[in-house]
């Protein structure tokens, strides 16, 4: 049984789709932890009503970046987690840190990258005249937004879209595409080739 540690700052919606999949599919695996760096993350209230362990660690009480992640990595390591994953943690990670999980943590970025890393993607897709957008799941490196892709969602951009309706769209898809991957990764379905990760079972790694 693997356990995974999930990271959030927010609402945590990749986080209810994860711990809802965990439990309806039976993956060999349990969502060991909810942690957040925001003490008002809505999330937590989520996960502590499903069971879930949940903690704070506040960025806010730390002067700088090393510092936090030193603490943010001993209280991940205390649940002795197979995986990490970032479900709308938005903190930038010190490369110390992203080593020490190396292989072992995913992160979801809303657009089919490597177009558009960072933020405002959905703003910057529609100015750029994108036919289509979407989010990738994938292995987090040093290097922000990038590491070996494991799933992309792909959803078209319509005429008159805002960011907040693409932004809706492409989160629904995300809800079945990060779970899909999650469970992969705890039922070793995937297989890491340089920049290329396959699903061994043979289910699509694209989403639509």
């Amino acid at each position: 049984m693997k356990n995974i540690v999930i990271l959030i700052s927010g609402r945590g919606s990749n986080m209810e789709a994860m711990v809802k999949a965990c439990a309806a599919e039976g993956w060999p695996a349990r969502i060991a932890a909810v942690i957040s760096n925001r003490p008002d993350a809505a999330g937590l209230q989520f996960a502590a009503a499903q069971g879930v362990a949940t903690a704070v660690v506040d960025h806010k009480a730390f002067p700088d970046r090393e510092s936090f992640d030193a603490e943010l990595a001993r209280v991940i390591d205390g649940f002795m987690p197979d995986l990490v994953v970032l479900a709308g943690f938005m903190r930038i990670l010190t490369p110390a840190f992203t080593r020490h999980y190396e292989g072992r943590m995913l992160n979801v970025h809303p657009s089919l990258l490597p177009a558009f890393p960072g933020l405002h993607t959905h703003e910057r897709a529609i100015e750029a005249g994108c036919r289509f957008a979407g989010a990738t799941v994938h292995f987090v490196t040093a290097e922000l937004d990038h590491g070996p892709m494991v799933a992309q969602a792909v959803v078209p951009v319509l005429d008159g879209d805002d960011a907040a309706a693409l932004a809706a769209r492409v989160l629904k898809l995300e809800h079945r595409m990060y779970p899909a991957a999650v469970r992969w990764f705890v039922s070793g379905q995937l297989a890491v080739e340089g920049a290329r990760v396959r699903q061994l079972a043979g289910e699509s790694q694209s989403f639509s």
